[in-house]
């Protein structure tokens, strides 16, 4: 009885020496599929895929279902990492030597690592391979990743074919067994689970590569899509589409049952109550168009709604935030504000976002609704005034500086209204 009072007493000492700040702030987790678009999953009427488990945080979530990225990987990158535009954070491109985020730049990292919180980053990096790019040279104290676009590249690592890789742990390469997207999955767990032990708060990056080309699926999850397709419904699929749909679909899969497993691992933890969660995709789908695209034009690289309107999933059981549906305009931009907000994390001085926080509309429901936000891709050396661009209010979209479309009558972009509304275009 008196060791287990002095242990008690210990513990009860060890809580006390944390900052109280320190031990009330909640947990973040974002996990961010790579060419996912709002049309791959079950619950947004894909006709072919099953998503059980995102379906499942889908309804104990608040959807933001006006939530837009840039059409490109790396851009959308780099925005969420630092709520700041890829024109001024460098990362504009996705190769030629544009792919890099200035690193005078703080990101999420150094904001929530400056702040006690554990930082680790698992997957799909794509802002810089080298000195001072790097994640673990920004601000996460973990990080398992590769370098360049896909793991099979010739700067990740001769061989990497997306099972028992290798890949940058810390800074140095090792090998992982297993399939590329369960391994990163693994080690987010591993890290957050080594956070909870030490009674730390985490911060953690989960952004899978897949299902990016090359698709490369396990064999299990492309033959239960590949089944699927020889449903009579989809004979008006020709056998080449059928193909690539059954590797594209079949890692969307695998996705979803790692996105389950995680799921109840922060239960199993104790976890899921204080954690934010936050599901999204970085771009529109890249096979959408051909087969089902939720009624959007345009995909992957597109000005259109298509190539930027992805879903975004929001959990925070013992925050505030509520199930339901927001029809706020937002962007990827708003998350970094927003998890500052959340988290009560200091704003540093110097810090001029593009983005804004939007914790009252997942806290209180607040609508914003003359809000403008613009997406672009922007893929050249000097940004081009209405290159490739979007300008959107509630339900209008500016397309290229020229195109106008009102969504609430036209979802799929269609007529052009811009000579009938002249005066909404100038504005």
């Amino acid at each position: 009885m008196i060791n287990l009072m002095r242990i008690c007493i210990a513990g009860m000492a060890l809580l006390l020496n944390l900052p109280h700040a320190l031990l009330a702030r909640p947990n973040v987790l974002v996990v961010m599929t790579d060419d996912q678009g709002y049309p791959e999953l079950s619950v947004h009427g894909n006709p072919v895929l099953q998503t059980p488990h995102l379906d499942r945080l889908h309804g104990e979530s608040l959807r933001l279902i006006d939530y837009h990225v840039a059409p490109m990987c790396t851009p959308t990158r780099g925005q969420l990492l630092t709520g700041i535009d890829a024109a001024r954070n460098g990362a504009v491109n996705v190769s030629s030597g544009r792919a890099l985020l200035r690193p005078e730049i703080p990101t999420m990292a150094n904001y929530f690592g400056d702040a006690g919180y554990a930082t680790g980053m698992f997957g799909k990096w794509h802002l810089g391979a080298n000195y001072p790019y790097r994640p673990h040279d920004r601000g996460f104290q973990e990080s398992v990743w590769y370098p360049s676009s896909s793991i099979p590249s010739v700067p990740a690592y001769w061989g990497n074919d997306y099972f028992d890789d290798v890949y940058m742990k810390n800074g140095k390469r090792e090998q992982f067994k297993g399939y590329c997207t369960d391994v990163f999955f693994r080690e987010a767990r591993t890290f957050i689970k080594n956070a909870a032990k030490s009674r730390k708060p985490f911060l953690c990056y989960l952004a899978t590569n897949t299902p990016h080309g090359p698709f490369i699926p396990k064999p299990e999850d492309r033959d239960v899509i590949a089944r699927r397709l020889t449903d009579s419904q989809f004979d008006h699929l020709n056998a080449g589409l059928k193909k690539r749909l059954a590797n594209y679909l079949g890692m969307i899969r695998n996705i979803d049952i790692n996105m389950g497993e995680l799921m109840k691992f922060l239960d199993e933890q104790g976890l899921a109550k204080d954690t934010i969660l936050i599901f999204m995709t970085d771009n529109g789908s890249l096979l959408g168009p051909q087969y089902f695209n939720a009624g959007m034009r345009g995909q992957k690289g597109s000005q259109y709604d298509g190539g930027h309107r992805v879903p975004c999933f929001v959990s925070w059981p013992g925050g505030g935030i509520k199930p339901g549906e927001s029809p706020q305009l937002a962007a990827h931009l708003d998350l970094f504000p927003t998890l500052v907000e959340l988290c009560s994390l200091e704003t540093q001085a110097s810090t001029e976002w593009d983005g804004e926080s939007l914790a009252e509309v997942l806290t209180e429901q607040e609508i914003r609704p003359k809000r403008t936000l613009v997406v672009h891709s922007q893929r050249m050396e000097q940004p081009k005034k209405w290159h490739k661009t979007s300008v959107m209010r509630g339900q209008w979209r500016l397309v290229d500086g020229e195109q106008l479309y009102d969504l609430s009558q036209d979802p799929g972009q269609l007529e052009d209204l811009s000579e009938s509304q002249s005066e909404l275009v100038e504005e």
